[in-house]
């Protein structure tokens, strides 16, 4: 699963890679974004722009909001089938910005955290869907949650499943706002190359949520 990550760049960088984006003014430096936070996504209605949704997809039949605790991921293998997910694939897929991502991996009978990373360290974007709740009071829930897919060679020496970063020449696929075809859009869905990333180990100040500092992402030792 992806469970915490990154994005410490400032929007100036951002605006550099996706340079069709309106980029909301005074975007902050986040360096451990965890569940249920808003997080920074581009959903694919066709505006470009920039938007904050809370991490945990709350899909718009759910009774209760609560069910987006337990889909803050969405397994790219099962999209098509499962209920949860089968629509927003379809309909509300969204880029969700990220420029590193952590792992927990066990070492000498406890867990550490590794930080992920491209070579190139410019910002990404994981794969992910949205949906929109309306709430009985009348209010709106914007939520969205990021795909994971089979890990690649690097991940694998330290977890079972990676998210899908999205590649270049995916994005306009990916953010389509017409219907999308499961096969054509499955094709979006494979391990980043582990030649263009890299992974070290960090402190575990990031296993707290609530610290979001730069020492989140220095590097620790094994």
């Amino acid at each position: 699963m992806c469970g915490r990550y990154s994005l410490t760049v400032d929007s100036s960088a951002i605006q550099e890679l996706f340079p069709f984006l309106r980029i909301p003014p005074g975007m902050q430096p986040r360096f451990n974004i965890a569940p249920s936070q808003p997080v920074a996504v581009v959903p694919n209605d066709g505006k470009q722009q920039l938007d904050f949704y809370k991490w945990g997809l709350v899909p718009s039949w759910a009774k209760d909001p609560e069910i987006g605790n337990r889909l803050i991921n969405a397994r790219a293998e099962t999209l098509a089938e499962k209920p949860s997910f089968r629509n927003a694939f379809r309909y509300h897929r969204c880029l969700v910005l990220a420029d590193g991502f952590y792992e927990w991996t066990k070492i000498n009978g406890g867990k550490i955290p590794m930080y992920f990373h491209l070579t190139t360290q410019k910002p990404f974007a994981f794969a992910g869907l949205w949906d929109l709740w309306h709430a009985p009071d009348g209010s709106e829930l914007f939520s969205c949650t990021i795909i994971t897919t089979q890990p690649n060679a690097l991940i694998e020496k330290y977890h079972n499943r990676m998210p899908v970063i999205l590649t270049p020449e995916h994005l306009e696929k990916w953010l389509n706002p017409e219907p999308g075809d499961a096969v054509q859009l499955s094709e979006c869905l494979f391990p980043y190359p582990a030649e263009l990333m890299k992974a070290y180990p960090v402190s575990r100040l990031v296993n707290n949520p609530a610290t979001d500092s730069p020492e989140c992402i220095l590097p620790g030792s094994m």
